[in-house]
């Protein structure tokens, strides 16, 4: 099977990470995929650290239309079975051409598409109008969630039968993580600054708690920083948060190493990569009930939840770790070790390949 990944190229958060796992994989494995974006940006400049297969069509304007053409051209000529469209942008741009190239058409849905382009006004529901048809039209929507899937049937009007959950995964290591010692409770959230992604509720919650030896980094950039950062001043809390901005994976790692929780406080979620990562750097997590985390965090045993945009919640979740840590800080390392031999076993990149490569052989009838 050829297999084309197309991506508008200027992603970085978690679909990023989802398109170079699944292209890093698929070369591992030995499989026929190639990586198309429509910018040199982010997206393609970590495929080709992983050895992927990359070409750029290097449009200019972010809806440049002659950028169809040049898209039916290349495919066609390319003669790819299953074209794999992740993105709106993507989206769009296949559901313009799909009824002129012979290939199947499959989407991965990432995140929420009726939240994609929230806060947006009039240009983004005329987006989210238009990505929703592209949705419809596809061979196949990959759904990293049952509630994803259970959205598209219900609000995008898909039918069930055209729908597969694949959950993301990631490359588990399997050496034992090392811990630096640090002073304090350190607590890491990695995500967009976005409002989708709950962080003001999470400094709210840190803020009422008062735990002076309780240190937040957030990881990450967006149209909220600048807010939070005036929150975290008015509220006199400049000495326990740090804001570190975008940061490669293995600076991300490398911070892990003196974490004592991995908090994820958003709205809406799918299957998050980064509770994985921080799971596989042994760092216990807590989310808010987004998802499918169930699937992830399945008892206590394995994490804390909190109640979506519940700032009491999340607080007490929060509290909850915060007086293992200081009454039996064993306890949470033997938590971090459980989770990550749970999901290794569940959640692995290769699992998730073999999941994604039956998909294709049943719309190819091979």
């Amino acid at each position: 099977m050829r297999i084309l990944h197309i991506n508008a190229g200027l992603e970085q958060g978690g679909g990023l990470f989802h398109i170079v796992n699944l292209l890093k994989v698929a070369r591992l494995e030995q499989q026929d995929f190639t990586l198309l974006t429509f910018a040199d940006g982010p997206v393609a400049a970590e495929a080709r650290k992983v050895g992927a297969k990359v070409d750029v069509l290097g449009i200019d304007s972010r809806y440049d239309l002659r950028l169809l053409q040049k898209l039916k051209r290349y495919i066609n000529k390319g003669n790819f079975d299953i074209v794999h469209t992740h993105g709106a942008r993507a989206n769009l741009f296949m559901s313009m051409i799909s009824g002129q190239i012979p290939a199947k058409w499959v989407i991965t849905v990432h995140s929420d598409p009726t939240k994609d382009f929230g806060g947006r006004g009039f240009v983004g529901r005329v987006f989210t109008k238009l990505n929703l048809r592209s949705l419809r039209k596809a061979d196949r929507l990959l759904a990293v969630t049952k509630n994803f899937k259970n959205l598209l049937v219900q609000q995008v009007q898909v039918d069930p039968a055209h729908i597969s959950v694949i959950y993301n995964g990631i490359f588990f290591d399997q050496d034992e993580k090392k811990q630096l010692q640090h002073a304090g409770f350190n607590i890491i959230n990695v995500a967009r600054m976005e409002p989708i992604k709950g962080q003001m509720l999470l400094l709210q919650a840190l803020s009422e708690l008062k735990l002076a030896d309780l240190k937040l980094h957030f990881v990450g950039d967006g149209s909220a920083l600048q807010e939070l950062k005036e929150y975290v001043k008015a509220h006199g809390m400049n000495e326990n948060v740090v804001f570190h901005g975008f940061l490669p994976q293995s600076a991300i790692n490398d911070l892990y190493q003196t974490m004592d929780l991995a908090v994820l406080t958003s709205y809406s979620e799918s299957f998050p990569l980064v509770l994985l990562e921080a799971a596989n750097a042994e760092v216990p997590i807590l989310s808010t009930n987004v998802g499918d985390i169930e699937k992830m965090i399945p008892d206590e045993q394995h994490g804390f939840v909190a109640s979506i945009g519940d700032g009491g919640s999340i607080k007490n979740a929060i509290l909850k770790a915060y007086s293992i840590h200081q009454e039996q800080p064993s306890t949470l390392n033997e938590m971090a070790q459980i989770e990550k031999s749970y999901l290794s076993a569940n959640f692995s990149m290769v699992q998730q390949l073999n999941s994604i490569e039956s998909i294709y052989r049943v719309l190819l009838n091979n």
